[in-house]
C-alpha cells in the first residue's frame, strides 16, 4: 500500500516515539526540510484517519496550560507498514539513479 507522502511524513516523525500534534508539526517540516508544513485541520484529519486505519495510536492526553494534548505513536501495524513503504521507496529512487547515470552512447 503506498503511501501519501504527509502519511509516510506523519508515520516517520512518529518513528522514534510518541509525539504531540505540534511535535509532529515541528519534525514534519525538519525531515522535509521545510518543504510540507502541516495546517491543524491537515495534521489532525491525518492523524484520525491513520488511527482509523490502525497505523498510530493516542498513547496519552494531558492538559497543559489548560489545552488539551494528545501524544501519538505509530502501532506495529504502523511501524510495519512504514518498513514496507521505506524498503519501497528505496528501490525507486535506486531505479531512478540507474535511470539517469550517464550514458556515454547518447548525443545531447
Amino acid at each position: 500500500m503506498a503511501l501519501r507522502e504527509q502519511s509516510y511524513l506523519i508515520l516517520l516523525a512518529l518513528a522514534d516515539g510518541p509525539l504531540h500534534g505540534y511535535g509532529v508539526v515541528k519534525a514534519v517540516r525538519e525531515l522535509s526540510e521545510d518543504r510540507v508544513r502541516l495546517g491543524p485541520g491537515t495534521l489532525y484529519g491525518a492523524l484520525d484517519r491513520l488511527a482509523r486505519d490502525g497505523l498510530v495510536a493516542v498513547v496519552k492526553e494531558e492538559v497543559v496550560d489548560g489545552r488539551h494534548r494528545r501524544y501519538y505513536d505509530l502501532t506495529g501495524h504502523g511501524r510495519t507498514l512504514l518498513t514496507e513503504e521505506t524498503a519501497r521507496l528505496a528501490r525507486l529512487a535506486a531505479a531512478a539513479q540507474h535511470r539517469l547515470r550517464p550514458n556515454p552512447g547518447l548525443q545531447t
